[in-house]
């Protein structure tokens, strides 16, 4: 038998043991932990200004107002822990970040590469677009059965992409539906959205500086776009300024019954992902005083979350996604009508056209590093 005086690596304890231990120097150097978010630790200061620690396991990433509160973290650390000043944020997670005077850009260039070269399609043809509009994927397409193996690899790998490339996120979360018993037509469509990487290669999410720190959202569903089950799809993506920060494509648990239903539960959704980014942004600083202005293109789903007299249209809905109607009169959001041609989620829905898709995308933040100060190292 013997004694474990300090948690290794590999041990299932071993997590939760490091998070006990990190989380205690922090309330003695006087962070406040996240209420709503378990790893996001803030240190405010009336004569300093703010200092923001957001931690991953032993990886740590901070920044703040105050060059002095910067310097007095770091020296504090290096004292307690072992640990290594990596400078300037240029890698985290597989991510690089390209740092300017006038945007913050993020890609996962290095990580695509590794992924296209694994699978054998560093040469291959690039496509405009990850999926063809006009086609739809089902459980049973009458084509052979596919490597699984193979398959739950790319898709793996495409849904770690998402993290900077939210032009693939309705592409990816739609090849995840066929985890189990793929076919050869499952495993083209995901090839095909391999190879819109290969000729994106350079492009990542672009924040530039100077924008104001208001809070916007986009919901948008299409109706019954799953082949199998009729069930919808809902997308929102949320902006802080300039890029999208915060995004989602999610396939709906119940069949809508018309487009204003699966547009209603989309709204809902997105609202509590909004409440949720709200009380975050409150946590360091950039508490939002007005409502969220969501968007939105259908005028039938917006009576339906002001108006609660739509009894005989809404009374079927699950109650969990009415919530949104107390949301709108605390004023905590607002939903507002937007065109169909404005509308970012819509690319988080479903496949689009060639000029569609890249409309979408440039409105998304995606973009190339090849037109920004600097270059992405590989």
């Amino acid at each position: 038998m013997y004694k474990l005086n300090k948690a290794l690596y590999g041990l299932k304890q071993a997590p939760r043991a490091w998070y006990d231990e990190i989380d205690s120097y922090f309330n003695k150097a006087g962070f406040k932990k996240s209420p709503s978010e378990a790893t996001l630790y803030v240190k405010t200061s009336e004569d300093s200004g703010i200092l923001i620690v957001s931690l991953y396991v032993d990886d740590i990433v901070y920044t703040g107002s105050c060059s002095k509160l910067l310097e007095e973290f770091k020296n504090d650390m290096m004292q307690h822990y072992e640990m290594s000043d990596l400078g300037l944020l240029y890698h985290f997670l597989g991510m690089g970040v390209l740092q300017t005077d006038k945007h913050i850009f993020l890609h996962e260039k290095k990580y695509a590469l590794k992924v296209i070269e694994k699978l054998g399609l560093k040469d291959c043809k690039s496509v405009v677009t990850p999926l063809v509009a006009s086609e739809r994927l089902c459980k049973e397409d009458g084509s052979e059965a596919a490597n699984e193996s193979e398959y739950r690899q790319i898709v793996g790998s495409l849904l770690y992409l998402t993290a900077t490339r939210p032009d693939i996120m309705f592409a990816s979360s739609l090849l995840a539906r066929f985890m189990h018993n793929p076919t050869r037509k499952h495993m083209g469509t995901a090839k095909r959205v391999l190879r819109y990487i290969q000729g994106t290669l350079d492009y990542g999410i672009e924040f530039r500086k100077g924008k104001s720190a208001t809070l916007i959202g986009y919901c948008e569903s299409d109706w019954a776009g799953s082949e199998d089950d009729r069930r919808s799809t809902s997308g929102y993506a949320f902006t802080l300024g300039s890029g999208m920060f915060s995004w989602a494509s999610i396939k709906q648990n119940t069949v809508a019954l018309s487009t204003a239903e699966a547009e209603y539960v989309s709204a809902a959704e997105a609202t509590s992902q909004a409440k949720w980014l709200r009380f975050v942004l409150e946590d360091f600083g950039e508490e939002q005083v007005e409502g969220t202005p969501i968007l939105c293109d259908n005028t039938s789903a917006i009576a339906m979350a002001k108006n609660p007299v739509f009894h005989q249209k809404t009374r079927h809905i699950s109650r969990k996604f009415h919530f949104i109607r107390e949301a709108i009169q605390a004023k905590e959001i607002e939903l507002i009508y937007c065109k169909t041609e404005d509308q970012i989620a819509d690319i988080l829905t479903k496949a689009l056209s060639k000029d569609r898709f890249v409309h979408l995308r440039d409105l998304l933040g995606v973009k190339s590093a090849k037109g920004l100060e600097g270059s992405v190292d590989v």
